[in-house]
Protein backbone atom coordinates (compact mmCIF):
# COMPACT_ATOMS: atom_id res chain seq x y z
CA UNK A 1 0.00 0.00 0.00
CA UNK A 2 1.10 3.56 -0.64
CA UNK A 3 0.50 6.69 1.42
CA UNK A 4 -2.11 8.96 -0.18
CA UNK A 5 -2.37 11.36 2.74
CA UNK A 6 -1.20 12.01 6.27
CA UNK A 7 -2.02 14.54 8.95
CA UNK A 8 -1.08 14.89 12.62
CA UNK A 9 -2.96 17.07 15.13
CA UNK A 10 -3.56 17.09 18.84
CA UNK A 11 -6.91 16.12 20.30
CA UNK A 12 -8.13 17.31 23.70
CA UNK A 13 -8.88 13.83 25.11
CA UNK A 14 -6.32 11.27 26.36
CA UNK A 15 -5.29 8.38 24.08
CA UNK A 16 -7.59 5.77 25.65
CA UNK A 17 -10.64 8.02 25.06
CA UNK A 18 -9.66 8.74 21.44
CA UNK A 19 -9.03 5.01 20.92
CA UNK A 20 -12.54 4.19 22.17
CA UNK A 21 -14.07 6.85 19.91
CA UNK A 22 -12.28 5.42 16.86
CA UNK A 23 -13.17 1.80 17.64
CA UNK A 24 -16.76 2.56 18.72
CA UNK A 25 -17.82 5.83 17.04
CA UNK A 26 -21.44 5.59 18.26
CA UNK A 27 -20.49 4.74 21.84
CA UNK A 28 -21.63 8.11 23.18
CA UNK A 29 -24.93 9.19 21.53
CA UNK A 30 -24.57 12.62 23.16
CA UNK A 31 -21.40 13.19 21.07
CA UNK A 32 -22.09 12.03 17.50
CA UNK A 33 -19.22 12.72 15.15
CA UNK A 34 -18.97 10.07 12.42
CA UNK A 35 -21.51 11.59 10.05
CA UNK A 36 -21.02 9.99 6.65
CA UNK A 37 -21.83 11.40 3.22
CA UNK A 38 -23.94 9.58 0.62
CA UNK A 39 -20.80 8.23 -1.10
CA UNK A 40 -19.34 6.84 2.14
CA UNK A 41 -19.81 3.70 4.22
CA UNK A 42 -19.20 2.92 7.85
CA UNK A 43 -15.63 1.65 8.38
CA UNK A 44 -14.79 -1.68 9.98
CA UNK A 45 -11.96 -1.87 12.51
CA UNK A 46 -9.33 -4.07 10.84
CA UNK A 47 -6.71 -3.80 13.56
CA UNK A 48 -6.53 -2.29 17.01
CA UNK A 49 -3.87 -2.18 19.72
CA UNK A 50 -5.18 -0.27 22.71
CA UNK A 51 -4.52 2.61 23.12
CA UNK A 52 -2.02 3.36 20.34
CA UNK A 53 -3.25 1.98 17.00
CA UNK A 54 -6.51 1.68 15.06
CA UNK A 55 -6.84 0.70 11.39
CA UNK A 56 -10.12 1.24 9.56
CA UNK A 57 -11.36 -0.30 6.35
CA UNK A 58 -12.31 2.04 3.54
CA UNK A 59 -14.97 4.69 3.98
CA UNK A 60 -15.42 4.83 0.21
CA UNK A 61 -17.06 2.03 -1.82
CA UNK A 62 -15.36 3.38 -4.96
CA UNK A 63 -11.97 2.75 -3.28
CA UNK A 64 -12.56 -0.47 -1.30
CA UNK A 65 -8.79 -0.99 -1.08
CA UNK A 66 -8.25 2.15 1.02
CA UNK A 67 -7.39 1.91 4.70
CA UNK A 68 -7.00 4.57 7.36
CA UNK A 69 -4.34 4.05 10.01
CA UNK A 70 -4.55 6.03 13.25
CA UNK A 71 -1.48 6.33 15.48
CA UNK A 72 -2.17 7.73 18.93
CA UNK A 73 0.43 9.00 21.40
CA UNK A 74 0.28 11.21 24.44
CA UNK A 75 0.85 14.89 23.78
CA UNK A 76 2.84 15.06 27.02
CA UNK A 77 -0.15 16.35 28.96
CA UNK A 78 -3.82 15.35 29.06
CA UNK A 79 -4.39 15.14 25.29
CA UNK A 80 -3.47 12.95 22.35
CA UNK A 81 -1.23 13.45 19.36
CA UNK A 82 -3.35 11.75 16.68
CA UNK A 83 -1.91 10.98 13.24
CA UNK A 84 -4.04 9.56 10.45
CA UNK A 85 -2.55 8.00 7.34
CA UNK A 86 -4.60 7.20 4.25
CA UNK A 87 -3.26 4.10 2.50
CA UNK A 88 -4.32 2.88 -0.94
CA UNK A 89 -3.27 0.19 -3.39
CA UNK A 90 -1.74 1.05 -6.75
CA UNK A 91 -2.77 2.76 -8.89
CA UNK A 92 -2.85 6.00 -6.94
CA UNK A 93 -6.21 7.76 -7.35
CA UNK A 94 -6.22 10.94 -9.40
CA UNK A 95 -5.38 14.18 -7.59
CA UNK A 96 -9.02 15.25 -7.38
CA UNK A 97 -10.12 12.06 -5.61
CA UNK A 98 -7.08 12.04 -3.31
CA UNK A 99 -7.89 15.63 -2.34
CA UNK A 100 -11.50 14.70 -1.58
CA UNK A 101 -10.52 11.68 0.54
CA UNK A 102 -7.96 13.68 2.52
CA UNK A 103 -10.39 16.54 3.05
CA UNK A 104 -13.08 14.17 4.34
CA UNK A 105 -10.72 12.47 6.79
CA UNK A 106 -9.57 15.83 8.04
CA UNK A 107 -13.20 16.99 8.43
CA UNK A 108 -14.21 13.83 10.29
CA UNK A 109 -11.21 13.63 12.61
CA UNK A 110 -9.93 17.18 13.05
CA UNK A 111 -13.30 18.91 12.92
CA UNK A 112 -16.26 16.63 13.74
CA UNK A 113 -14.52 14.46 16.33
CA UNK A 114 -12.62 17.38 17.85
CA UNK A 115 -15.81 19.47 18.08
CA UNK A 116 -17.69 16.58 19.70
CA UNK A 117 -15.14 16.61 22.51
CA UNK A 118 -15.88 20.28 23.17
CA UNK A 119 -19.59 19.60 23.82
Amino acid sequence: MIVAGHRKRTQPAPPHVVFEALTEPDRDPARPWLTLLADEQRPVVLEAAKPHLVVWSSLWPRRPDAQVRFDLTSDGGFGTRLAWTLLVDEPMPDDSLVGHLRKRLNELINASYRNSMDQ
